[in-house]
């Protein structure tokens, strides 16, 4: 291996961020409860759909305009298909949207305490930010964007607090930003209340991003996608067009249309994981707990007798893994995706062992 020392003129240029850090991925069987990932496989649908398929396409490029997925979400939504624009996860969608509008000399605000993902990409495309602090609660504080900014992104439920906002609060930041877009990430949103894509049709400054890693049980496909006015639809479009034509494959666009199409299943899944959240969060309290109140396929939890990084650690060398921040607000939570009832069960089991080992 030859080793040549770096040119620092050549450092000086090149762009350098801090990346977003994913949670692990193990490939052992594990109790999986790190990555809010939906316990459930997708609508029955999809494995005949991949089964059907004419591989033999695969030579050839997919739909730039993925319209079958398109037209799919747009009729699902009772929106135009100019209303909707797909990508490969809500992460192209959002870092497709964060170049798209993001440009004023004004900071993009989003919460101190969000998807870190934020952060990342207004680093990485050099746009001003500032993170307005959640309460002690954990709460946005809708008056704490009520400025100039150069736009506005949060999550709604935000994550990883998994607290829902009514969607008076949501108009309330839309009402005072006529001048700048306001995205709101309703990754969480099918686990949580009404979508902010009842506002549409009044604030032309509204994007909402979804995605299908959660609540469809589709994380390995990468589908994400926004819903908005068709002026915002095609300016996303021109950006991704000049960015990559052909983002989506053939078998996400399949696959997704299909998964959508099946209504009845999918409402099940989140009937399933809803039951297990309120149950999770019962034996939680029993436990000694705090959280806020859940309302996404995860809980924010923290326990006033132990610590958070040990008990993470703990929980590894049982092959059960959550997520674990060591930042300085949430040092002492634990995010906990909801599993299926089984795997709820292990946790609760290894957190009574612990528990019982260290009194």
């Amino acid at each position: 291996m030859i080793s040549v020392e770096m040119n620092p003129n050549i450092i000086r240029n090149i762009r350098k961020v801090e990346p977003y850090v994913p949670g692990e991925q193990p490939q052992n069987r594990v109790v999986k409860l790190n990555t809010n990932e939906n316990p459930y496989p997708p609508a029955p649908g999809v494995e005949r759909v991949l089964a059907e398929m004419d591989t033999d396409r695969f030579r050839l490029y997919p739909d730039p305009s993925a319209a079958k997925l398109v037209s799919a979400l747009a009729e699902h939504h009772h929106v135009g298909e100019d209303q909707v624009f797909v990508g490969v996860g809500s992460d192209d969608v959002l870092a497709m949207c964060f170049l798209t509008f993001f440009n004023s000399e004004k900071p993009v605000l989003f919460p101190d305490i969000t998807y870190s993902f934020y952060k990342v990409w207004a680093e990485l495309y050099r746009i001003p930010y500032e993170c307005p602090k959640l309460d002690g609660d954990f709460r946005i504080v809708k008056e704490d964007y009520r400025r100039e900014s150069g736009g506005v992104i949060f999550p709604n439920p935000n994550a990883p607090t998994a607290i829902y906002e009514e969607l008076d609060f949501v108009e309330d930041i839309l009402a005072h930003h006529p001048d700048e877009v306001v995205i709101v990430d309703e990754a969480y949103i099918d686990f949580a209340g009404r979508s902010a894509l009842e506002l549409l049709g009044r604030y032309n400054n509204l994007i909402v991003v979804r995605t299908f890693s959660k609540a469809r049980s589709m994380a390995g496909m990468r589908i994400g996608y926004a819903v908005s006015n068709p002026s915002l639809i095609r300016y996303l479009n021109d950006v991704k067009y000049s960015f990559n034509s052909y983002t989506m494959s053939q078998v996400s666009i399949a696959c997704g249309a299909e998964a959508v199409r099946d209504q009845a299943y999918f409402q099940k899944t989140i009937q399933k994981i809803v039951e297990t959240r309120e149950w999770a969060k019962e034996e939680l309290q029993k436990l000694g707990f705090e959280f806020p109140d859940s309302r996404a396929n995860f809980i924010f939890a923290r326990h006033p007798r132990y610590d958070a990084g040990e008990l993470f650690e703990a929980l590894k060398k049982q092959d059960i893994y959550v997520r674990h921040w060591d930042s300085e607000r949430i040092r002492q939570y634990l995010r906990i995706t909801i599993g299926t009832r089984e795997e709820m069960e292990q946790l609760f089991a290894a957190l009574r062992t612990y528990f019982k080992n260290r009194t």
